[in-house]
């Protein structure tokens, strides 16, 4: 965006035209190809999702702020807090093929009033981590906050988290910048790597999502053809 100059000659930024507060992101079912985005019910998702994390060997946790539990009543405790927060819109991550809970994910930090929110609590069983359900469920989440007229969609993670910062470079989130000491997560120092796409970023990104969503893009075992990183940098020009 070029800047203007008020009336002492100082930069400001360009007018927003036409701006308006935006509406709230509420808790709605959202269908893909192959994921659906289901807001978070413990009676409903509870039991999928505890027998989908078991397959885990505890490593999903690491980064985030609570986990592994131990047993079924633990993991159900934390699910009625995180589903009741406010601050969230929760969501379950379906697989549409096997018709079962496989992984969460919530917006968080949502300001209508500058069009910006979060995805965020990326939890992702290990049977749909870095698959096209995956992908689908995150491709949705962006989809529906631009459609609802956000400007801005953030991604943040623990900066040693490489494997998160690749899944948004991948998805065409663009780097922002470190925060530094920005945490401390289970008694450790946590620095936060910020990454955000823009509704600018989105047409682009949206073309290169559905591209790699595509099943043409699949061979008959289910491997990729093109990989969306490519796909995503292409579109951006980068």
């Amino acid at each position: 965006m070029a800047e203007d100059t008020d009336a002492w000659g100082q930069p400001v930024g360009p007018v927003v035209t036409g701006w308006e507060r935006r509406p709230p992101i509420t808790p709605v079912e959202l269908t893909g190809r192959y994921a659906t985005l289901e807001p978070l019910d413990v009676p409903r998702h509870v039991d999928d999702l505890h027998a989908a994390n078991g397959a885990d060997d505890g490593r999903m946790w690491t980064y985030l702020p609570y986990g592994p539990f131990p047993d079924l009543l633990a993991y159900r405790t934390w699910m009625e807090g995180f589903a009741g927060d406010d601050q969230l819109v929760a969501f379950a991550i379906v697989d549409r093929r096997r018709a079962t809970a496989a992984g969460v994910v919530a917006y968080a930090r949502i300001v209508p009033d500058d069009g910006a929110c979060e995805i965020a609590h990326v939890a992702l069983s290990p049977g749909v981590r870095r698959s096209a359900v995956a992908t689908d469920a995150l491709a949705l989440l962006l989809r529906h906050a631009f459609d609802l007229g956000y400007r801005r969609c953030e991604w943040k993670c623990d900066a040693l988290n490489e494997p998160s910062r690749r899944a948004a470079c991948r998805l065409g989130f663009t780097y922002e910048g470190t925060f530094r000491q920005a945490k401390v997560v289970r008694g450790r120092n946590r620095d936060t790597a910020w990454f955000a796409m823009t509704d600018a970023d989105w047409p682009p990104v949206r073309s290169a999502l559905d591209a790699w969503l595509d099943p043409a893009n699949f061979d008959a075992e289910g491997r990729q053809r093109r990989a969306l990183s490519a796909l995503t940098r292409q579109a951006l020009g980068r």
